[in-house]
């Protein structure tokens, strides 16, 4: 109870600066925006859930070139400067101009973090890692295929050390340097999408999916190198179980203006992020993924409600590790494996506030609720909530900021397992970011973070961090 006041009165004080510097921030206009500047949608991830939305009809309003330039599609002008164009590189000398007129176009990205535990958890440590990420989208039509053929491909490379196993805690605080494994260097591709459009309102896909970058909630920025950095604000962790990361599966989506409203999908189970997966192709059962995504229009302003149901024929136990959840050193307990597991989830966000020289510029709310089965899944209860959005700093429409909160209830299965050897609890925390626009392609993220973790006998912990993405 004592930590629980202590960790309490840490979230208010976070909280209640954070909100009385957006409240004054609030109260200077956000309109005015530097005729010099790209203005790229960074509130919006870059390729999170494009995957549904062909290249071709990504809409051009999300890059715009500088002043006297005029009107350019997804790839820059040489007319633009260093500090303007929307990635370092540019056209890359008239490459990326005659790639995309053939079909290829590119998204390459290098990240890199610097992050530390001040206070608390099991190791007061900083550590340094990276990752590096390589979309690539085919639009089969400019290709010489057929018309409604899009491939996406995804391929990222980890290196580096992280804090992941120095907080305590169960869910990586920073889900990116867990992608597509938690340790050591690897290279590997994660995902090669082949979707077919039968009309503007439907599609079928198969492949090797990457699941995580088919998943899309506005306003949080949530994306592995955009928005927050913990996993409970990034995806719902009741999932976890059911939905492996990267893997073969099939399905079909229904859209509407090119968003996925309805889609349902069957994965294999085996999670096979660093491996071709073949070897083990739908040997353990099948998980399938349904999912329903209303937009919204309260008070005259953008909205969306979503739900997420999932099942698994698979068998686990609720310590089987994945990319979002490492049990980590100290457990020496085993648990019976089980088949089957099922989760199913709620979402919503709501924004308060649209700019109106540009709509996916905003800010507002959001909410996640969750729950699953409590054996063999890790997490048996989940909720969270937060404001995050664009900056509404005058000057500043390329920044975002987010404040968030999440409480993970773990499953009485797992808090059973040895409850004198490895007491455990649940596990909840604040994370706060601001990300800063040095340039469209060079971004800067500050952010701290406060767990209070489910291991009993460790301290609540502190973590700083910071966060620099290019963009070639």
């Amino acid at each position: 109870m004592i930590r629980t006041r202590r960790f309490s009165a840490r979230i208010s004080t976070a909280l209640g600066l954070a909100l009385v510097s957006f409240l004054h921030e609030s109260a200077v206009s956000a309109d005015q925006v530097c005729p010099l500047n790209v203005t790229r949608d960074a509130a919006v991830p870059e390729f999170l859930g494009t995957s549904y939305r062909p290249v071709s009809l990504q809409a051009c309003a999300e890059d715009s070139c500088a002043e006297g330039c005029g009107e350019i599609s997804a790839t820059p002008s040489f007319c633009e400067s260093l500090m303007t164009r929307p990635t370092l590189l540019g056209d890359w000398w008239g490459s990326r101009t005659h790639l995309a007129e053939s079909g290829f176009s590119f998204n390459v990205s290098t990240t890199q973090y610097f992050q530390g535990v001040v206070s608390g958890g099991l190791n007061n440590t900083s550590r340094y890692g990276g990752r590096n990420d390589l979309f690539m989208n085919v639009d089969g039509e400019k290709a010489g295929l057929w018309k409604g053929l899009f491939v996406t491909m995804h391929a990222e490379s980890r290196y580096g050390e992280s804090v992941l196993r120095d907080t305590g805690s169960m869910l990586p605080a920073n889900l990116a340097l867990a992608l597509p494994q938690p340790t050591g260097t690897v290279t590997s591709l994660t995902g090669v999408k082949i979707m077919q459009f039968l009309s503007e309102d439907m599609l079928i896909f198969a492949g090797k999916i990457n699941t995580f970058d088919d998943f899309h909630q506005p306003i949080t920025g949530a994306g592995a190198t955009n928005g927050f950095m913990n996993t409970a604000l990034m995806v719902n962790p009741v999932l976890i179980r059911t939905v492996p990361y990267s893997t073969f599966g099939a399905g079909f989506a229904m859209l509407q203006n090119l968003e996925p409203v309805f889609s349902m999908a069957v994965f294999d189970t085996n999670d096979n992020p660093t491996t071709s997966g073949f070897d083990t192709f739908f040997d353990d059962g099948v998980s399938i993924v349904s999912s329903l995504t209303l937009p919204t229009e309260w008070m005259d302003l953008p909205g969306h409600q979503g739900l997420i149901g999932t099942y698994s024929t698979g068998t686990y136990t609720n310590l089987s590790p994945s990319v979002y959840f490492q049990p980590g050193t100290g457990v020496v307990v085993a648990s019976p494996p089980k088949e089957g597991s099922w989760s199913m989830g709620y979402s919503f966000d709501q924004s308060f506030y649209v700019a109106p020289d540009d709509p996916k510029k905003r800010w507002g709310v959001f909410g996640t609720l969750g729950i699953a089965d409590d054996n063999p899944s890790p997490v048996h209860w989940f909720a969270s909530t937060g404001l995050a959005g664009t900056s509404p700093i005058a000057g500043r429409s390329s920044d975002t900021f987010g404040a968030g909160y999440y409480y993970t209830g773990v499953s009485g299965a797992l808090k059973d397992l040895a409850p004198v050897l490895l007491p455990l609890g649940d596990e909840q925390g604040v994370e706060l970011y601001y990300n800063v626009a040095v340039t469209p392609w060079f971004h800067v993220t500050p952010d701290v973070q406060f767990i209070d973790p489910f291991r009993e006998r460790v301290d609540e912990s502190v973590l700083l961090g910071i966060r620099g993405k290019i963009e070639f």
